[in-house]
């Protein structure tokens, strides 16, 4: 037999031990300070650490920048036409686009984690803007204060992302899981196609609302106003932009071709409108740019009582959406290189970019898949790629903005509706149908909702789901009964492993969840319950059972719900002269049952280190009283 182990019954440790370690646990998982526990130049390492621009560029040399130029310059081709249509796609001037991407990849290059991630506008939190802000202040109405209140959002977002950064509160961002943000991303990508259709059809009147039925019957409730001329350029430069695409994904090494498709079409849209005088048929241009780079904007800044609360709820919810999609695209391509990056230094590098845009006159910002995505392909090393696109944008604002004034929105239209395209993820979508239809529920909540409601109730219905289904999970944790697998020690689930054994009078169960107030009575009840069905099983007297063991191993805390619980399963066991045992409680457990006395109503004999040791225990005892029910039958 294999030696038994003790049981450690060592008095608990000290408040303030528990509350360092637990705050460490929550705020520091992965110990960020132990580099510098024995490095002799802590300060260097420590500016390195928080400005990881530091780390980096001591090594860079123009092997490195020649691949950035290379990648810097790719991207800017892409960064002009998406920062023009997502400005209008957020009701903002035009330049307030080209802005974006000159002043916040400055800031992310020197506090930026990630190597691969491009900075720049995207399309959901656009739209979220315009939507959350447009309902206080219509754009059209007063598009001054407008766009200050813009300006203030990003303000906020910034600040919000920051703090969450600084206090490592990055956990809030885990509450848009997975299947949220692909709902989220699929809906918000239907209606910003569907709102497309204004600058495909050339129409001049359209509704101020987002929700697909809203967008159609402004959309057919203007048939008047259709022009055939800008449907026809329109759909021309959708199927080129999707030929494009169609061609990467065939031959990934043409990846460039599909990189430069959308300033191709701006360019091509120009020169088109301003030979063919594009607006005398009835095809819109973009109008006025002026060279120049970001005036600043820290004076328009408004926190009037009578704005501020549009103004916060659109920076929090856009913070978090921009938070949630710009890390999940850095840690995705930083996994392909094995290289792994920071969310918290993420969070601190994105907010600072956020809260120095507000007063340089950019509107949110964060790292979207499409230009990180070709970022990546055109062969990156450093984040030196984003000081090469803001250099280049900022050749643009002071010689080459004027140039694309004469760019048609319908050309826009078809940049914006082939980037959504990809964003909606119908494969995605159908895996998780067939994998986990609770999981497929929770991204139809967030599709549905965005696409028929608002994209702010969508994103809460969703998140209300997956938080409603983890409540369930918490209130109702796993348990199961153990049996021995055959010519071994390990003890697994009976349902999984059908050919795993009990023992007579034995039972054995695994309870896999922290113990509290929001569960007990369950576990309490599914224990119970456990005993009746293994009785009923067994077609015998009732007491067919005398030991109940309780493997604690999964269990990480418990509260005083949870010990009251268990002093009550102990008395009903004993009233039905069954024991109850326990093994393996964790730390955090044991000190709480040695504080609560429940350790010295069990009995420390009751305790064991492994299911083997309380077994080996439990065989004893059944034989003890099996041979003093022998001599009792013999004297009688």
């Amino acid at each position: 037999m294999a030696e038994s182990h003790s049981v450690n019954f060592s008095g608990p440790k000290s408040f303030s031990t528990k509350l360092k370690s637990k705050c460490k646990e929550t705020l520091f998982p992965d110990d960020p300070f132990k580099q510098f526990r024995n490095e002799k130049h802590r300060a260097i390492k420590a500016l390195q650490y928080f400005i990881p621009f530091f780390e980096w560029i001591p090594n860079y040399n123009l092997k490195l920048l020649r691949y950035d130029v290379l990648a810097g310059i790719t991207i800017t081709s892409l960064a002009i036409p998406q920062g023009i249509s997502y400005a209008k796609l957020a009701s903002i001037p035009p330049i307030i686009g080209l802005y974006s991407s000159f002043v916040p990849p400055l800031v992310y290059a020197v506090f930026g984690s990630s190597k691969h991630l491009a900075v720049g506008t995207v399309a959901a939190c656009s739209l979220l803007i315009a939507d959350t802000i447009g309902q206080k202040v219509p754009p059209k109405k007063d598009p001054t204060l407008y766009l200050h209140l813009v300006f203030t959002a990003t303000f906020f977002t910034g600040i919000f992302q920051t703090a969450l950064g600084f206090l490592r509160l990055g956990i809030l961002v885990d509450f848009l899981s997975h299947s949220t943000i692909t709902g989220f991303m699929g809906g918000t990508a239907i209606i910003i196609c569907l709102q497309q259709l204004k600058g495909l059809f050339g129409l001049k009147h359209f509704t101020t609302k987002t929700d697909v039925v809203s967008v159609l019957h402004a959309v057919f409730s203007n048939r008047k106003e259709w022009r055939w001329e800008s449907a026809v350029i329109g759909i021309s430069f959708l199927i080129f932009l999707q030929f494009t695409r169609y061609l990467k994904n065939r031959k990934p090494k043409l990846f460039w071709v599909s990189a430069m498709a959308p300033m191709v079409t701006v360019v091509v849209g120009c020169l088109f409108a301003y030979f063919a005088h594009a607006e005398k048929h009835g095809i819109q241009i973009v109008g006025d740019l002026r060279k120049g780079i970001n005036p600043p904007s820290i004076g328009y800044l408004n926190f009037k009582s009578e704005y501020l609360t549009v103004t916060v709820k659109a920076g929090i919810i856009t913070a978090l959406i921009a938070l949630a999609e710009g890390i999940a695209i850095a840690r995705s391509f930083a996994i392909m290189q094995n290289e792994q990056i920071d969310g918290n230094k993420e969070m601190i590098a994105f907010g600072l970019m956020n809260i120095v845009g507000s007063f340089t006159s950019c509107y949110l910002t964060t790292g979207p898949f499409s230009k990180t995505a070709v970022n990546f392909n055109a062969g990156c090393k450093t984040a030196m790629s984003n000081v090469v696109m803001s250099f280049c944008m900022m050749l643009v604002l002071l010689f080459l903005a004027p140039l694309f004034s004469y760019t048609p929105l319908v050309a826009l239209s078809a940049i914006i509706m082939s980037a959504m395209f990809g964003l909606i993820n119908y494969e995605e979508a159908i895996l998780l149908f067939k994998v986990d239809k609770l999981d497929f529920s929770i991204c139809m909540a967030a599709f549905l909702g965005v696409a028929f409601i608002s994209m702010d109730i969508g994103l809460m219905l969703s998140v209300g789901l997956a938080l409603l289904r983890t409540l369930i999970y918490v209130a109702r944790p796993a348990t199961c009964k153990l049996g021995k697998i055959s010519d071994s020690n390990l003890y697994l689930d009976t349902e999984q492993y059908q050919h795993a054994q009990g023992f007579p009078g034995i039972l054995i169960l695994q309870l896999g969840s922290p113990i509290y107030f929001a569960n007990c009575n369950y576990i309490r009840e599914r224990v119970l319950r456990w005993i009746r069905d293994e009785q009923a099983l067994s077609n015998s007297k009732p007491d067919v059972i005398e030991h109940v063991l309780l493997d604690l191993s999964g269990v990480s805390t418990i509260d005083m719900t949870g010990i009251a619980a268990f002093r009550e399963i102990l008395r009903i066991l004993e009233a039905k002269s069954m024991k109850m045992k326990l093994i393996n409680p964790r730390i955090g457990v044991m000190d709480k049952m040695i504080l609560s006395k429940f350790i010295d109503v069990i009995g420390k004999d009751s305790v064991f280190l492994s299911i083997e040791d309380a077994i080996d225990a439990c065989r004893f005892s059944l034989q003890k009283e099996k041979h003093q029910n022998d001599l009792s039958d013999i004297s009688a």
